[in-house]
């Protein structure tokens, strides 16, 4: 009966030690592919269903997470900035470069959820917060 409590308890014990719980989320680096596609995907949904006359583009990564699910779920958190560049003058992937006075780029920081599916050609913006 006592092997019934120790067992869930050393299981959870060997999962931590061992380098986080299955299926949580783990720090990746900037420069993943994946993660690079998902902020991409991210900035452009942004810019599409941002009010702003001006694109807005990333200055600085602060974190990429990654999750394993039915495909990968990645957690973006950067510092985003505004350009130069109108919306009505460019493509909404074009990169431009952010104004050099703070004042004009008005940095802020943003939170994206994605998720991928690269098998399916499938990637989804899931939450935004900025």
């Amino acid at each position: 009966m006592m092997w019934k409590v120790v067992f869930p308890f050393l299981a959870a014990l060997l999962a931590v030690g061992a380098g986080g719980l299955t299926g949580g989320f783990q720090d990746v680096d900037v420069n993943d592919e994946g993660a690079q596609n998902a902020l991409n995907f991210a900035v452009v949904q942004y810019n599409r269903g941002s009010n702003d006359v001006f694109l807005s583009q990333v200055a600085e990564v602060v974190k990429v997470q990654r999750q394993v699910v039915s495909g990968m779920k990645y957690i973006i958190t950067a510092k985003m900035a505004k350009t130069q560049c109108r919306k009505s003058e460019v493509s909404a992937i074009q990169v431009c470069a952010i104004h050099q006075d703070p004042e004009q780029a008005q940095p802020f920081h943003c939170t994206f959820t994605v998720w991928s599916r690269s098998w399916l050609d499938d990637i989804r913006l899931l939450k935004q917060e900025c």
